[in-house]
């Protein structure tokens, strides 16, 4: 949805709290866009959309060509652009920049525009309606929850913010505008990671949390306190400050054309790149466009390596990541060398003041107003950066393989320790039966916005999906009743074909681990969690929602509610220790309390189980356990649930009593070592060779 400027009485940016790192990187690319945008990520409720739109509150003002929708500059107006062309001016209105919010549900056509298809149809007029990138130039596109919008829409925005123009191709239609603005993106991990090849593309990102200090949140709750009570009266006292800082930001645009980067500089951003082993020369560039951009904002007409030191602390930590299991983050000791090591013979450091912290050459703004707290900072608790994440799992290799079993459970030993899982590696994909109606992802089967045609159907509301081919049929048969007597085809709106399209939808993938005595060894056990992470990195690159169920001694336990979180899954199965009984039927109903309870919260989302055990059951009744947890898996099987077992069985001697249970609940039953791709592949293989 399009948003008004925020009039100057919201919580103004020079009142918030803390948060250094947040504000430099949105201040250093209300400098220059061309850094690449902002990814925030913190945790929930740390007032990230606060400190946003206050930031559009002191951005310049700009000039618009009166009559265009696509807010061209008068003083050089985009030559292609669709309204124009327009006359160079040296005047025309002068508005507020503008703060676009993009919401998460948002479908392609409202993002870069679309054509009126009935208008084109049915009365022949190419309309073309612009989208939220058109509203968005020369301003601010904020993307809330910004992991939780669908990678072809994040890829769209990140490419319109990095060309700065927008492109629409469709039905016959071609149209480009200029898309120039500061792209903010925030999330909260909990609720799932992007993609790694995503994160690339954000110049910057900081990581957000509450202060622990008690003062820090004292101040917080003061002066929001204070803007609830008299908003007119909290902005007035901030007024002297939010001039000033929207002062400093244009004197910074107007110098940074004019800044030098050194070839000196320049080594020292290539030294530092190298140095943390990132992936191609997006690091680099962005690095360096920082660097520039903070030199402006400091008041220097060249880059030192204070500028280069803020600027790698910004822009590389994200792009470290090789899976979403490893935790972001930068290494000081790592970052200073590869600065020592590429300084000039006989030269120091060019700057010995602090990264970023204040008008001596920092990137917090200036002091607040006379008699207000020294501290600048949020409108709501949010703190210095943090790295969370679990440790870091490694890359692909082969499928594990369980070793000799076939002992007896040890059912009176003590819990051991968690083991370490083994390497993950590429694992097959498991899919959900049928065709779903879920929220885009790329494992089963769906109806979608976005996929292969696979029909029509008759629109119930506006078209927004032609099918062209059946509309003409559907003419057809009407022309001579019509009056056609000519060439062209009379079209009337009961024509109109919805086009139906097949994709790819995520689902909820709900894991449930047997981590009893009966697993056998430690490397066993370690090459069951090394499965289940594979199984969990799929699962993450496929945009599923994850759950975890544990059971071991007497009970089963939720280890984890379905969330968008693959980190904290990841976290929960490496700490996850073994030992005990196997009450399997507990561990059974309680992933049929978990799928009940979803069923009612996402009701589209249609969940696959996966059951990792050797099917052994054991409990506080000895023998009528085994009949338990196949009545058990009965129940899970009437709710119509797809699963698949995961039987980790081995040894010479099998009892075959996971196959039991994938017959029970209706499930696929795979080995363990067939969880990976290449077997599927060398399965495959074999079986043509066969035939």
């Amino acid at each position: 949805m399009f948003r008004a400027p925020y009039p100057r009485m919201t919580y103004p940016f020079s009142a918030v709290v803390g948060m250094d790192d947040m504000r430099l990187a949105l201040l250093l690319n209300a400098v220059s866009p061309a850094v690449g945008g902002v990814l925030v990520r913190g945790e929930k409720g740390t007032a990230k959309s606060t400190a946003v739109r206050a930031l559009a509150a002191v951005l310049p003002p700009v000039a618009v060509v009166a009559g265009c929708r696509f807010a061209c500059d008068p003083a050089a107006p985009d030559p292609a652009c669709p309204d124009g062309p327009h006359e160079p001016t040296t005047g025309g209105p002068v508005r507020p920049a503008r703060l676009v919010e993009l919401p998460v549900g948002a479908s392609e056509d409202r993002v870069v525009g679309s054509l009126d298809l009935e208008r084109a149809l049915t009365e022949g007029v190419k309309a073309f309606e612009p989208g939220l990138l058109a509203a968005a130039h020369r301003g601010v596109l904020y993307v809330d929850e910004v992991n939780l919008l669908h990678d072809h829409l994040v890829d769209l925005l990140l490419d319109a913010a990095a060309m700065g123009t927008a492109y629409v191709e469709r039905e016959g239609v071609s149209v480009r505008h200029a898309a120039r603005f500061l792209l903010v993106g925030t999330m909260n991990p909990e609720e799932g990671e992007l993609r790694p090849q995503l994160l690339d593309r954000f110049g910057l990102t900081v990581e957000v949390a509450a202060p622990r200090d008690p003062a820090a949140r004292a101040e917080v709750v003061r002066r929001r306190f204070a803007s609830d009570a008299d908003p007119a009266g909290f902005a007035a006292a901030w007024s002297g400050e939010e001039t000033g800082l929207a002062a400093r930001i244009a004197d910074a645009r107007a110098r940074l054309p004019h800044v030098v980067l050194s070839d000196a500089a320049l080594q020292q951003v290539t030294a530092v790149c190298a140095a943390f082993d990132v992936d191609g020369l997006r690091a680099d560039l962005v690095t360096a466009r920082a660097a520039i951009a903070h030199a402006a904002w400091c008041g220097r007409d060249e880059v030192t390596e204070d500028d280069v030191r803020v600027a790698a602390r910004l822009a590389l930590p994200h792009r470290r990541r090789r899976n979403p299991f490893d935790a972001p983050g930068l290494d000081d000791e790592t970052l200073e060398q590869a600065l020592s090591d590429s300084r000039p013979e006989d030269d120091g450091p060019d700057d010995d003041g602090p990264d970023g912290g204040g008008p001596d050459g920092g990137g917090a703004p200036p002091p607040p107003p006379s008699g207000a707290p020294d501290d600048t900072g949020a409108s709501a608790p949010e703190g210095q950066d943090g790295h969370p994440g679990p440790d870091d799992t490694g890359g692909p290799t082969t499928a594990p393989r369980g070793e000799g079993g076939g002992r007896a459970e040890a059912s009176s030993a003590p819990d051991r320790a968690a083991v370490a899982p083994s390497e993950p590696f590429r694992a097959r994909r498991l899919e959900v039966p049928g065709i779903g109606a879920g929220a885009s992802g790329r494992r089963s089967r769906a109806r979608s916005e976005r996929g292969r045609v696979v029909g029509s159907t008759t629109p119930g509301g506006s078209v927004t999906k032609l099918h062209l081919v059946d509309t003409v049929l559907a003419a057809a048969p009407h022309q001579r009743a019509r009056g056609r007597t000519g060439p062209g085809l009379r079209i009337a709106r009961e024509d109109l074909r919805q086009a139906v399209l097949e994709g790819r939808e995520g689902n909820l993938v709900l894991f449930v681990v047997d981590a009893s005595g009966s697993m056998g060894s430690r490397a066993r056990m370690g090459a069951v969690k090394g499965a289940v992470l594979s199984l969990l990195l799929d699962a993450y690159q496929r945009r599923d929602k994850v759950g975890l169920v544990t059971f071991r001694g007497t009970s089963a336990e939720v280890a984890l509610p379905p969330t968008w979180s693959v980190e904290a899954a990841a976290t929960r199965l490496t700490d996850l220790p073994t030992g005990g009984r196997t009450p399997l039927a507990a561990g059974l109903l309680a992933a049929h309390d978990v799928l009940r309870v979803e069923r009612i919260r996402d009701p589209q989302r249609r969940p696959l189980l996966v059951v990792v055990t050797d099917g052994r059951a054991t409990g506080a009744r000895g023998s009528s356990s085994l009949a338990e947890a196949q009545a058990a898996a009965r129940l899970l099987a009437s709710t119509g649930a797809a699963s698949v077992v995961v039987d980790c069985e081995s040894g010479p001697v099998r009892l075959g009593l996971a196959g039991a249970l994938g017959t029970a609940l209706g499930a696929q039953t795979l080995r363990l070592e067939e969880l990976a791709a290449d077997a599927l592949a060398a399965t495959v293989r074999s079986a043509r060779r066969a035939a």
